[in-house]
């Protein structure tokens, strides 16, 4: 198994950096054309397949397994936010891991992250909507979002029971004067 290389960029008060990758089998010198701010001094990065992040920065090497949304559905909604935040920690450090020159597979897992953070958004609104329904359930009024959508027509259409209303006048007619029946003799 191969150790994580290091790599040491020299960046005092120049654009243009030097970089050496000492690795268990390979001494290669390559050139990196990063843009660091005069100033900085020396920059250390740990390499996980790649250039990535700082030593301070472990977790950005952490394999995150992929987010399942039936795995979700079974943590509660403070667990969620937590694994929330460390998806956006990550998608934060890989985009980081990009401006400076990351490799492929750590581009390609920025789509990955992304995707994990939206499941985590949608499992945890769906956990909120349930548990509106169940605290709205068999009350009069409904909140918007909770109603059916329908069409704009159907949702402004009177009920069955606001049809089948009529006046007095109306009333007092249909029982007085009944439906008049034909029959035709052959």
């Amino acid at each position: 198994m191969l150790q994580p290389a290091y790599l040491f960029i020299d960046c005092s008060q120049r654009s243009r950096a030097h970089a050496r990758v000492d690795g268990p089998a390979n001494m290669v010198d390559r050139r990196l054309d990063l843009r660091i701010p005069p100033g900085s001094a020396y920059v250390q990065a740990r390499i996980c397949g790649s250039l990535s992040a700082s030593p301070a920065s472990p977790s950005l090497c952490s394999t995150m397994v992929k987010v399942r949304a039936y795995e979700l559905r079974g943590k509660s909604q403070k667990e969620l936010v937590k694994q929330l935040e460390d998806l956006k920690k990550e998608l934060a450090q890989l985009r980081v891991a990009k401006v400076t020159g990351g490799a492929a597979s750590k581009l390609s897992k920025v789509t990955e992250v992304r995707k994990g953070i939206a499941r985590v958004l949608t499992v945890y609104t769906q956990k909120q909507k349930e548990e509106a329904r169940a605290a709205f359930k068999g009350k009069k009024f409904l909140p918007n979002d909770l109603r059916k959508k329908k069409t704009r027509a159907i949702r402004r259409r009177m009920t069955v029971s606001q049809t089948r209303k009529m006046t007095v006048r109306k009333m007092k007619r249909t029982q007085n004067v009944p439906k008049r029946k034909f029959a035709l003799i052959a």
